[in-house]
Parts: C-alpha cells; sequence; structure tokens
C-alpha cells in the first residue's frame, strides 16, 4: 500500500505543486523507536502522506528532498500513524490507506459531526504504546484540520506516559492545494511546505496542561502564534 500510494502522492506533491522541505536532515539522527512526530493538520490524508516521503527520503540519505525511489525502498517499515477510526473507516479508500500503518482510534469529543464525551478506550493507548516500542509514530495533537484549534490532552498523556523522543514537524499549503480529505486537488502549483524542528525539551514529570503547552508551542498552533498570524 505505501509503496502504491507513494507513486501517485508523489506526481501531487512534486510535480504538479512544489515541495519545499526544512529540517529533515535531524530524522536519521533519531533513535530506531520512541519516536513521537507532532504536526498541525491541514487534510485528513495528504500530510501524512508528504511527511512518510519526507521521512524515507532522509532516512534514504538525501534530506530536504523527496524522492520516489527512497519511498519504494521504505528502509524503515515501523513508522505508524494515528488515524480516527471514524475518518478510516468512512470508505474503500481509506481503509485501503489504513493498511499504510494506521493505528486507529475512537474520538472522544466527536463521533458522526456531533459532539460527544467518551472515555479514552485503552486499547486505543495500548495500540500507541505498542508502535512506540517497535517504531516511530505520527500524530495530530489537535485532532482536526481546523488551524489554532484546542490541543487534545491525550497526546500529553502519551508523552508523559512512554517518554518518547518527541519532535514537531510544521506544515503547510496542503489546505489550499488539496481538499479537505488530501485526495482531490483544488489548485496546482501550490508551495506545500515541511520544517522538521528539533526534539523537544520536555520535563515528563511536568503536569499534563505544561507538557501540552510545550506540545501546541511545538507545532506553532498556540495562542500566541495564532496572534502572530492574525496581526
Amino acid at each position: 500500500m505505501l509503496r502504491l500510494f507513494g507513486r501517485i502522492t508523489f506526481i501531487r506533491f512534486t510535480k504538479k505543486n512544489v515541495a519545499k522541505i526544512e529540517g529533515a536532515e535531524l530524522i536519521p539522527k533519531l533513535a530506531g523507536k520512541n519516536v513521537l512526530f507532532i504536526s498541525n493538520h491541514q487534510t485528513y490524508f495528504a500530510d501524512v502522506a508528504f511527511m512518510l516521503h519526507v521521512i524515507h527520503t532522509a532516512l534514504d540519505g538525501f534530506p530536504n528532498e523527496m524522492r520516489l525511489k527512497s519511498l519504494l525502498r521504505s528502509k524503515k517499515s515501523d513508522i505508524y500513524y494515528v488515524a480516527a477510526e471514524e475518518t478510516m473507516k468512512s470508505g474503500l479508500l481509506p481503509k485501503l490507506l489504513g493498511l499504510s500503518g494506521a493505528i486507529t482510534i475512537k474520538r472522544t469529543w466527536r463521533e458522526a459531526g456531533k459532539e460527544i464525551n467518551r472515555k479514552v478506550d485503552k486499547k486505543d493507548t495500548d495500540n500507541i504504546k505498542q508502535a512506540l516500542e517497535a517504531g516511530w509514530v505520527i500524530t495530530f495533537p489537535q485532532g482536526t484540520t481546523k488551524p489554532f484549534a484546542k490541543g487534545r490532552k491525550g497526546t500529553a498523556h502519551i508523552i508523559k506516559n512512554y517518554q518518547p523522543i518527541v519532535v514537531p514537524i510544521v506544515i503547510d499549503g496542503f489546505r489550499r492545494a488539496f481538499d479537505k480529505k488530501g485526495i482531490f486537488l483544488k489548485k496546482k502549483g501550490t508551495t506545500l511546505r515541511l520544517r522538521v524542528k528539533e526534539p523537544l525539551k520536555i520535563d515528563y514529570d511536568d503536569h499534563v496542561e505544561n507538557i501540552m503547552q510545550t506540545v501546541m508551542d511545538g507545532i506553532e498552533q498556540s495562542r500566541k502564534f495564532e496572534w502572530r498570524a492574525n496581526n
């Protein structure tokens, strides 16, 4: 699935649009497991597909580039991403995409477009723990494509409980280039930006609220970054 969809997305990312990547030279230096990539979110699928291209190309020795051959080699197989179960079951294509490494979780705050209040399913957190013990995990702390949305504390609990290396990624341009699902092109020639930042310095004994603030600052989605964007 990774190689199949990699061929399709590569054209959309590099031929139909312009890929601009920074900081990916940090990726090969990371430990082989217990690494949590955190990022802002602009589309359901295009974001994580782009990240997988960037990660595999960097591991193949070509940081800050995007090469299809690198993804086809797939030197690291234990890379996973967290996705809402509802989204991944919404059709045949999402189900197929899920085979490329999705860890599906049940949203605790929204289902079928309605606000809910559901307890965290321990099975979901156990699956994330197992994925971190095996390799790398990509997650989107906001759980929505809305810019500057409040972060979900589940990410902070994962960080506090499992103490991974936390690597922030900041993306931009995907909302302009693709539809909300990240499947259909809206605008060609868009610059798709991805910046890998240094791992966060986190006190794992700190309060969940403070860890969450560090996370939101890391992905540049906290209030101070919203104020800068609006002013």
